[in-house]
This record gives C-alpha cells, sequence and structure tokens, in this order.
C-alpha cells in the first residue's frame, strides 16, 4: 500500500481510500497525498476539508480518480 500512496504522491494524483478510523468505524476519503513519513502519510481530505493524518495499515482500499472529459456537442 506505502508504494502506491508515493506513486500518487509523486504524480499528485487524487485518490479515494477506504479508511479504518479510530472505534473500528470505517469511512471512504477523497484524498490527494502530501507527504509520507514511516507508518503515517499526510494528505488533503476534501471530505473535511483539511490536511489530516493517517496511518498506512489502516487503509483498506486505495483507488485513483479518473476524470473523464466531457464531450460537446
Amino acid at each position: 500500500m506505502k508504494e502506491q500512496l508515493i506513486k500518487a504522491m509523486q504524480y499528485n494524483q487524487l485518490i479515494e481510500v477506504v479508511y479504518m478510523a479510530k472505534g473500528g468505524k470505517m469511512t471512504k476519503r477523497r484524498v490527494r497525498v502530501i507527504k509520507i513519513v514511516g507508518n503515517k502519510f499526510q494528505a488533503y481530505c476534501f471530505s473535511k476539508g483539511s490536511i489530516r493524518t493517517f496511518i498506512i495499515e489502516n487503509v483498506l482500499a486505495m483507488f485513483p480518480i479518473v476524470c473523464q472529459e466531457k464531450k460537446v456537442i
């Protein structure tokens, strides 16, 4: 998972993560990774509108956000 987070950070890619929060609650967050230090990473969380710190091992799944171009008629 750490390697995928590093790639997302290098390419400045928007990702969606399924995350196990404190207390065992699962959340889905749309984030942009800012930095990775040890077993944690900082990311801008679009759900909360602020920079948050996440524990890498609590990330259950990760998906890249792909924006498609709209067709103009």
